[in-house]
């Protein structure tokens, strides 16, 4: 089923069941290690506070979060478990960086507990849309754009945080990306909703027949 996301791209939705043709490729290899990477990140970023390296790590997210899509596409790998690893990867990411840079005073508590509010939004919609036989909607390019967005923000961020003179030059940029970002990613979140909307409304008319 096709149906249009109100901004003119058209999605198609992907009942449950559908599988790639493969699990064991590139781009799935390239989400897994992201996910990986999570716990160390949070660690670094908590623990030791080695930033340099907490910076590293998540730079390896941004960089293969790009690179997995861009080689599903060109090597025709597209999977039904790459659809679900790689949002998942960037959730989570974002999710333990918001954790990371509150504890550590970076960001405000409520601006993190509004972009986790949307995930629990989110994930209520991928609820209802189980309950009409319907799959996770794919991965619209806004959210893509707010992922980034927020991937490059969270490293200016904790640069942003020191006290010298790089800190002061980074911190413009590292707000302006994270203003950016949390825009792009409820914008995505009413894309998202719409499509749900619109899915679960087709579905009842069938089932009204």
């Amino acid at each position: 089923m096709q149906v249009s996301e109100g901004d003119g791209a058209s999605v198609v939705a992907s009942p449950p069941g559908v599988s790639g043709a493969a699990v064991l490729t590139i781009p799935n290899a390239l989400s897994a290690s992201r996910l990986v990477g999570v716990p160390l990140f949070l660690w670094l970023l908590l623990g030791p506070h080695a930033d340099v390296l907490a910076l590293v790590v998540l730079m390896y997210a941004g960089v293969s979060d790009w690179a997995d899509g861009v080689l599903a596409r060109k090597l025709n790998q597209l999977s039904r478990l790459g659809e679900l690893l790689d949002p998942a990867a960037d959730r989570l990411y974002i999710v333990a960086t918001l954790v990371g840079l509150v504890v550590r005073g970076i960001l405000p508590a409520w601006l993190a507990l509004a972009i986790v509010a949307r995930e629990v939004v989110l994930g209520i919609g991928l609820l209802v849309l189980r309950r009409y036989d319907y799959g996770p909607p794919p991965v619209h390019y806004l959210g893509k754009a707010a992922t980034l967005n927020l991937l490059y923000a969270f490293p200016l961020l904790l640069l942003a945080d020191r006290s010298d003179t790089l800190g002061h030059v980074v911190a413009p940029f590292a707000w302006a990306f994270t203003i950016w970002g949390s825009g792009l990613y409820f914008w995505s979140a009413g894309l998202y909703l719409l499509h749900t909307a619109t899915l679960v409304r087709a579905a009842r008319q069938e089932e009204r027949g």
